[in-house]
């Protein structure tokens, strides 16, 4: 049986996812999250790829929100996307992702921007990512009210090279807080960190948190628990949020 039509039916009751110097002009600090009872569409949800990206930082996440779909009324859309020409993307391990969406800010809800490559200074990953520049300078074009900006493990280090983490709370994986927190960032010593239109989150498996968390906030509690219950998994570690 296909994996997804077992764990909807076993799982329906429980219901009831080098550019160092470029600044973010106008970076709304710690906007308040949204009021889920008002959401009318679906979340929409874009995972950013790169060449060197870990296989479970965008894995993880893809997964958390596609499965939330199942438990939301509202619906969630989550796709990869790619600041660069649709393609097929080589993860750090090896593993080939066919990536069809280009780069879209204006019409997401919430980007996710993934790890990978910080330990290896040449080769594909975020130090490549950020010597070429195109990704940093999108994401400091990105703010905008109503999207929410978020990381997880080393991909805080393309958000600090975007300039979205100076100043604000923030984290990501034990390996490179010093360089974040070098960088501007306040860094926080938790698993999730929420700071409004900015949500970090810790090291490689972090990326479920953050999207249960999310999933919570966007969507709601019950949402939340019903992809945790169809994925026998349960959100650990201190999520710190802004007052």
């Amino acid at each position: 049986m296909e994996r997804r039509q077992f764990l909807r039916r076993t799982t329906a009751g429980a219901a009831g996812l080098g550019a160092g110097a470029l600044t973010a002009a106008a970076v709304p600090h710690a906007e308040a999250a949204p009021v889920t009872a008002r959401r009318t569409g679906p979340l929409r949800v874009d995972i950013v790829m790169f060449d060197g990206v870990e296989e479970l930082d965008c894995i993880a996440p893809y997964e958390v929100f596609s499965a939330a779909a199942m438990h939301s009324a509202a619906g969630v859309e989550v796709r990869y996307v790619t600041t660069g020409r649709p393609r097929l993307i080589r993860c750090g391990y090896g593993t080939g992702v066919q990536v069809r969406h280009r780069w879209a800010p204006r019409e997401t809800d919430l980007i996710v921007v993934p790890g990978g490559g910080y330990t290896r200074r040449e080769g594909p990953g975020v130090w490549a990512e950020i010597d070429d520049g195109t990704l940093p300078r999108a994401l400091a074009a990105a703010p905008r009210r109503g999207l929410t900006i978020s990381s997880l493990c080393t991909g805080a280090v393309i958000l600090s090279a975007a300039g979205l983490t100076e100043g604000r709370p923030c984290t990501t994986h034990h390996g490179a807080k010093a360089y974040l927190e070098e960088h501007g960032g306040i860094v926080k010593n938790a698993r999730v960190v929420d700071d409004g239109n900015l949500v970090t989150a810790a090291g490689i498996t972090s990326g479920l948190e953050l999207g249960l968390w999310l999933v919570g906030r966007e969507l709601g509690s019950d949402a939340a628990t019903g992809v945790e219950a169809m994925l026998e998994y349960e959100a650990r570690g201190t999520v710190w949020q802004a007052n």
